[in-house]
């Protein structure tokens, strides 16, 4: 079950000898749902409702956006405690979470729409109107690999014909290169990947400890023993660094900077370089240092995304 943040923060707080800790490990544990404020036709763009299984049967629900003429389709994977709209940041309780403003989802899709691409976007497994994941846990990617598999097969099942590229943002880019790795023969029909903010879990906690004035290895200890004790688990699985081997077709990895969440610079360079695809770039957003920034960058700036695509979907 989805965990409400305002609740969690505070039980955290009253409860726990190390509340950074706690809050860490139930929004890894559980994620975070968020409504679906916006929809496509706010922007002009005509979507059908639909839905279809996960690899494990769990209901995923999202859109599917038309382009008149074309045959290049893209699956798009939303950030952890996002959804296929964006994450209303601007609202209570969750203008206490990640700067405090919005990410809208749907400039970004618009672009690329009017650059001639059919969109799939959904609601991974505990978020937007998806149904929660059968154990009620989050795995960062490691379960949600599940919810991509779900979404490819859809694409190509439901439209055979077409070509298909991967649009995956931090936890859905983790859990695309995981389902790359665990379920090769799924992504055989997919010519392009980009990905944004793709992370490990350990970075947040030992930034975190930095920031305050904790230590850093024995926060992500801790960490690791509550994931353990919610989830079954461990801290170190929950990153996709060794499975980005598996990653070969061509990939746009585009990272913020500064983000003052992470040590974004040294963990999004060493996932970069384990990637294994032949052709694949490094994108570095450095316009701020907040992580959700990065979210809203593509709708205002969609050159390099677009480009990436038109070069490597036919």
């Amino acid at each position: 079950m989805a965990t409400n943040v305002a609740k969690t923060v505070k039980e955290a707080v009253t409860n726990k000898l190390d509340p950074l800790v706690e809050i860490y490990a139930q929004m890894f544990a559980h994620g975070v749902r968020t409504p679906v404020l916006r929809r496509p036709d706010e922007c002009g763009m005509a979507y059908e409702d639909v839905f279809f299984p996960a690899m494990d049967g769990t209901t995923l629900e999202g859109w599917f956006i038309p382009a008149e003429g074309s045959q290049k389709l893209l699956v798009v994977n939303h950030p952890m405690t996002c959804n296929r709209y964006g994450f209303p940041g601007h609202l209570a309780p969750w203008n206490t979470m990640f700067g405090g403003f919005e990410v809208n989802s749907l400039p970004e899709l618009k672009a690329l729409h009017e650059a001639g691409y059919n969109i799939l976007t959904y609601d991974l497994r505990n978020h937007g109107r998806s149904a929660s994941d059968p154990a009620g846990t989050s795995g960062l990617g490691l379960v949600e690999a599940r919810d991509v598999v779900g979404s490819v097969r859809y694409a190509t099942q439901r439209w055979p014909e077409m070509t298909v590229g991967l649009w995956s943002r931090c936890m859905g880019g983790n859990s695309t290169i995981i389902a790359m790795d665990l379920y090769p023969e799924e992504f055989k029909e997919v010519q392009a990947l980009a990905v944004v903010n793709v992370v490990s879990g350990r970075t947040f906690i030992e930034k975190g400890a930095e920031l305050a004035k904790m230590n850093p290895e024995k926060a992500a200890e801790r960490l690791d023993v509550r994931i353990r004790e919610l989830t079954g688990f461990r801290l170190d699985e929950e990153t996709p660094r060794p499975h980005a081997h598996a990653v070969k077709v061509p990939t746009f990895m585009a990272q913020l900077k500064r983000d003052f969440l992470i040590h974004a610079e040294q963990d999004g360079q060493e996932i970069f370089d384990a990637l294994g695809a032949e052709d694949k770039e490094l994108f570095w957003i450095e316009d701020s240092n907040q992580r959700f920034y990065a979210y809203n960058y593509f709708g205002d700036h969609p050159e390099n995304l677009v480009a990436w695509f038109d070069a490597h979907m036919g």
